[in-house]
């Protein structure tokens, strides 16, 4: 039987009008009567429960007030409401259980008025490819859900004082459509940020807030490319992009990845010229490699030859340990096909849902005037919040804390699967981002510890997933940034120990190339 869901005082007038549509031959007060029993015996009005005044009860339905007076003293007669001098008629207070209302109220209802079977499900072949890239998981995001940040160290007190300052400031215009790409007061934050730490090439009027990456992909792909148009993607590589690349009807090309990054002398033959080459050069989605100078100007004249747009998606570069930050692809040269794509999700926290493009002169408006019409503009209070944030230096602050609180995370991790790395596990670099790659020979191995790691409460990324091209190479992508200290240890004990059950000792080094086939 489905939940019974409480009917709040607002809206009975809305549903005794949607009641008293259906055709009946019962006299109004009588139907009006049993509609409100019904209600009250099935907890949809619950005990205590005030309703509207007869008045606004009889204007909002159209009928009589003595129609509707009628109804009601029925039911206070019966004791299923009682009146209050001078406060209003309420629900009373009736120990009554669902399931004798609910097979009294459909025994009334004619054979025509059964309730039918749903439709079924029939989703369109995009639709159930799309389901191919979804991962199902919990709410619960601990060790080791990749592309969690610590939620547990955002300064959550510090923000919220932020944004009640920004939503009681709120001029009437940010109430209305708005077309000008975001906030300007986070353009230009975002834009001196990036300029500064990320040697970006850019103006505020190129930095357009979207809400997240996945949406900037999905704009790009709709914008730059028609369906059935080639993108060149890393393999192995990010599911988000693969997912919108897909389901923009794209043909999906995957370029494997070596310890460089990229490499395009691996292009698979027989493809049209790419439209899109969608990289991570940074910090490669999974692998964790960067993609070295020679390798970035090689994909610029690529681009340039073949007309095609770079989508550079630098989504965690802030957190690098033990250098600087990679300077972004975007930055090389003056008149570069790439638009930078940047995300918040991972810097700040995923629920903000916003992210930002930095895109060429040339793309700047339609791209804005595109993302107005298909997705419209918001959250300016939060934009502005933002901007001061930023501006403020807590941004900066935040992200010195996570680099710490990051390299310790990754620490503890290292520490935990000690004993599994002495008999051979081989483990990714990790000088930079919010997760460790564990490379395994056999995938029977992987399906198993994610199988018998669900049941402890772990979440396991399978390595394969990430790949384009079956079956793909077996390992674990192990995020650490958003588990807590306790769940890091335990959770990384427990995955030694199950890999030592199941894996062949083998004393040999790391492979050359992390995502080497």
């Amino acid at each position: 039987m489905e939940p019974v869901v409480a009917l709040s005082a607002d809206w009975v007038g809305e549903a005794l009008g949607i009641e008293l549509m259906t055709p009946s031959s019962q006299p109004l007060a009588r139907r009006l009567y049993r509609a409100l029993r019904a209600w009250i015996q099935a907890g949809r009005l619950a005990s205590g429960c005030r309703l509207p005044s007869s008045r606004r009860l009889a204007r909002d339905l159209g009928v009589g007030r003595n129609t509707l007076l009628e109804a009601i003293e029925q039911l206070v007669a019966e004791g299923f409401l009682e009146t209050r001098p001078g406060a209003g008629t309420f629900v009373a207070d009736l120990p009554f259980g669902r399931g004798e209302a609910v097979s009294e109220a459909l025994s009334e209802k004619a054979p025509s008025e059964a309730p039918s079977e749903a439709p079924e499900a029939a989703l369109s072949a995009r639709g159930e490819r799309l389901l191919g890239f979804c991962a199902s998981s919990g709410d619960h995001h601990g060790a080791f859900a990749p592309g969690v940040p610590a939620l547990d160290r955002f300064p959550r007190e510090l923000w919220q004082r932020l944004l009640r300052r920004h939503q009681r400031g709120a001029p009437e215009a940010w109430l209305d459509y708005r077309t000008q790409g975001g906030v300007t007061a986070l353009r230009e934050a975002l834009c001196d940020y990036l300029r500064l730490s990320r040697s970006v090439r850019c103006r505020p009027a190129q930095v357009l807030v979207v809400q997240g990456a996945q949406q900037g992909f999905e704009l790009i792909a709709r914008m730059l490319s028609d369906p059935g148009d080639t993108v060149w993607l890393e393999e192995p590589g990010y599911g988000g992009a693969q997912a919108c690349f897909d389901a923009a009807g794209l043909e999906m090309v995957p370029v494997p990845v070596d310890g460089e990054g990229l490499d395009l002398k691996r292009v698979p033959p027989g493809h049209a010229a790419p439209r899109l080459i969608y990289v991570t050069p940074s910090h490669q989605y999974p692998s964790g490699v960067t993609m070295g100078l020679s390798r970035r100007l090689a994909l610029l004249e690529a681009a340039e030859a073949h007309g095609a747009w770079i989508v550079e998606d630098d989504y965690d570069s802030e957190f690098r340990y033990g250098q600087r930050p990679i300077a972004a692809l975007q930055g090389l040269t003056e008149a570069a096909r790439v638009i930078y794509v940047g995300t918040l999700s991972k810097v700040l926290y995923p629920g903000l849902r916003l992210g930002y493009l930095v895109l060429p002169e040339a793309l700047v408006e339609p791209f804005r005037r595109a993302n107005a019409r298909l997705h419209r503009e918001g959250q300016y209070a939060v934009q502005a919040a933002l901007a001061e944030f930023i501006a403020a230096g807590h941004f900066s602050r935040h992200v010195r804390r996570m680099r710490d609180c990051y390299r310790g995370r990754q620490a503890l991790l290292r520490r935990a699967l000690a004993p599994a790395v002495a008999r051979g596990l081989a483990l990714s670099e990790g000088q930079a981002g919010m997760h460790l790659v564990a490379w395994l020979d056999d995938l029977d191995i992987e399906q198993t510890l994610v199988r018998r790691a669900a049941d402890q409460g772990i979440t396991l990324s399978p390595l394969s997933r990430y790949y384009l091209t079956a079956p793909g190479r077996p390992g674990l992508v192990l995020g650490y940034a958003g588990a807590r200290d306790d769940e890091i240890v335990r959770a990384g004990r427990w995955l030694a120990r199950a890999w030592l059950t199941l894996a062949e000792p083998r004393d040999r080094p790391p492979p050359d190339s992390p995502a080497a086939e």
